[in-house]
């Protein structure tokens, strides 16, 4: 990996931390020395490097060629060298470098792990809140990865065994039995699962607190004899705990034994170093319980003595001595602040423009609107207007159809009136030549009669004509309302509508007035007319 412009400066700060070998004393780990530390994104297991100086040769190597992956995995191995050799400022420095190599980059499954070293650390000085904090981090990343399937369930197991332990380390047997119970669902066959053993002796404590003492011991017994072929180191919690079991069953002799068994081992591996005061203030208890008074007094020296050397870095004077030992933590707060900050102010302007935008985009519409309303206003007075001048110009066009029927049918009636008397006039030709005695020919007078009949026939043909040029379809719906109606029917309605007077239809058809009568009454029968009816007026309507 390519050595980051932006980090450089973070990289020569660890450089020269690893090589000044300052150092603080405190507190107690539970953390076991031979806990799986992995050198890539996976979990696979990598050996152990006690050696503290080869580790800082080879963080150093790996910054100055831009490997920071490694470094990283190697600042964390070195972290657990320092917390079990009871140098726990320096193990707290360590893991905040690692987590600032690693805090910008896209690395989860590493930083879950720097979470829940920091996390473990946090609670050796019994600073609950932040423990929990930083664990309950490693476990949210964990759980991401599941999810997203880029790690298995199992390893999840690591996360809730880390609560396990912590728990216990704060005395809370209850909250440790819950996630140790979550260990065990998660509990899986995979490359860097956790060793059954562990979680046996979690268990043991919880079985201890529950007053199961014989299941506890039996438990204890069970993984006594991998521990002593795998990770002997880890035998000094392993034999303190046993001690406190035959404390609480009063046997004192026992509890001694496990006491100074637990001493050996630590001394032997020099690990857990840590816990030793603890030990001997409890083995000075024992002697005292026994009236061995001298190794009563030389076991609580002695624990004095550790104490100063091991646990001052948890006194209420040397707390904050911790804290200053957080620059990277709080540099990497500062930088997040000013981040904060500068994204506090951008989404403001952003939310300014985002106002002004919507004002203008408000504006817009509502021009739109107003520009819509006059459109449509504008479209339906033209509307309006072209509606009225069209009834305007069917009215003078059914005015002037109404003038021009009227005229024709003045003029038909004009007509009719002349064919009546060129009618009277054959009549009295008619009958002035029936009349008359002379030298006419007989034949002669019958063509002239027969002339005359044939003119008053084409004479009638000549009207209906006329009439029906005039007044359209109106046979049609003479027929269609009244489809019983006789020719002569016909010819009278025809007309009634002309306004003729029954005198002038008689001279006409060449009827008598009063055959013009029986033909009407006739025809208002056939119409079904009431005598309210007003037979010209129904006539005109057609």
């Amino acid at each position: 990996m390519l050595l980051s412009k932006r980090l450089i400066p973070t990289y020569g700060l660890i450089i020269i931390f690893l090589l000044s070998g300052f150092s603080l004393n405190a507190q107690d780990s539970s953390i076991p020395l031979n806990a799986s530390i992995v050198h890539t994104d996976t979990l696979a297991v990598r050996p152990n490097v006690h050696n503290i100086d080869s580790l800082k040769s080879t963080i150093a190597s790996g910054l100055i060629k831009g490997d920071t992956l490694k470094s990283v995995w190697t600042l964390l191995k070195l972290m657990d060298a320092y917390s079990h050799q009871a140098q726990y400022a320096k193990a707290y420095e360590t893991v905040w470098s690692a987590l600032t190599l690693v805090d910008s980059s896209d690395k989860k499954v590493i930083k879950s792990h720097i979470y829940r070293r920091l996390g473990a650390m946090y609670s050796y000085n019994k600073r609950k809140e932040e423990a929990l904090k930083y664990l309950k981090m490693s476990l949210d990343i964990m759980k991401e990865q599941v999810e997203k399937g880029t790690m298995p369930k199992a390893s999840l197991a690591h996360s809730y065994y880390t609560f396990s332990y912590t728990y216990r380390g704060l005395d809370e047997p209850e909250m440790a039995k819950k996630y140790l119970d979550s260990c065990y669902i998660y509990y899986g066959d995979v490359p860097d699962k956790i060793a059954l053993p562990y979680l046996k002796f979690e268990e043991s404590y919880v079985l201890r607190e529950e007053q199961k003492y014989e299941e506890a011991m039996q438990t204890l017994a069970e993984i006594e004899p991998w521990f002593q072929n795998n990770t002997p180191s880890y035998l000094v919690l392993v034999y303190a705990y046993w001690a406190v079991i035959y404390k609480r069953l009063g046997n004192v002799d026992k509890t001694i034994e496990y006491y100074k068994k637990a001493l050996i081992i630590s001394d032997k591996y020099q690990s857990h170093i840590d816990f030793t005061p603890f030990i001997y203030e409890k083995l000075s208890d024992n002697y005292r319980q026994n009236g061995n008074y001298k190794e009563a007094y030389q076991c609580l020296n002695k624990a004095r003595t550790l104490n100063a050397k091991f646990f001052d870095g948890r006194s209420q004077n040397n707390i904050p001595l911790m804290e200053i030992k957080n620059e990277y933590r709080l540099e990497k707060e500062r930088q997040q602040e000013v981040i904060r900050q500068q994204r506090m102010e951008k989404l403001e302007q952003q939310d300014k423009i985002l106002l002004l935008q919507r004002i203008i985009l408000g504006t817009s519409l509502i021009f739109v609107v107003i520009i819509g309303f006059v459109y449509v206003k504008h479209i339906r007075s033209k509307h309006r207007a072209e509606k009225l001048l069209m009834q305007k110009t069917k009215a003078l066009e059914m005015e002037q159809a109404n003038e021009l029927l009227e005229t024709k049918n003045k003029e038909l009636a004009a007509s009719t009136l002349q064919l009546v008397e060129k009618d009277e006039f054959l009549k009295r030709l008619k009958t002035e030549l029936r009349g008359e005695d002379g030298t006419v020919k007989v034949s002669e007078i019958n063509r002239v009669l027969k002339s005359i009949s044939v003119g008053n026939a084409n004479n009638w043909e000549e009207f209906k004509l006329r009439f029906t040029d005039v007044n359209k379809n109106f046979y049609e719906k003479l027929n269609n309302t009244y489809p019983n109606l006789s020719q002569t029917d016909q010819k009278i309605c025809a007309l009634i509508k002309l306004n003729l007077s029954s005198k002038d239809m008689a001279r006409l058809l060449g009827i008598s007035t009063k055959s013009v009568h029986t033909t009407r009454h006739r025809l208002r029968k056939k119409m079904e007319l009431q005598r309210s009816d007003n037979l010209e007026e129904l006539i005109s309507a057609l």
